[in-house]
């Protein structure tokens, strides 16, 4: 089994998880979804995006790919949440 080539390329690297990100808190907004379901939610967006969309031609760099954009917008977002958390802590005390 050969491994896929991915190339990582503008639409990878500064706009696939930030579209990712937005779509799962519009989801989030207009559909009632319980919290445990979103980051499930934002991978399967992220495959979705990456095999129909950023790897057409490859379904394995796809799912790879796919993953990877899931995965990084639910750590952006947690990230995100935090360092607000720790502010607003830092603002009351």
């Amino acid at each position: 089994m050969d491994f896929p080539i991915v190339h990582t390329n503008f639409w990878d690297a500064v706009l696939a998880v930030p579209v990712v990100l937005v779509l799962t808190q519009i989801a989030k907004v207009v559909c009632p979804i319980p919290r445990h379901y979103v980051p499930m939610l934002a991978v399967l967006l992220g495959l979705i995006i990456s095999i129909f969309y950023s790897h057409r031609g490859n379904l394995w760099a796809g799912v790879f790919m796919g993953y990877f954009y899931g995965y990084a917008a639910i750590g952006n977002y947690s990230s995100l949440r935090t360092a607000v958390r720790h502010l607003r802590n830092d603002k009351e005390n």
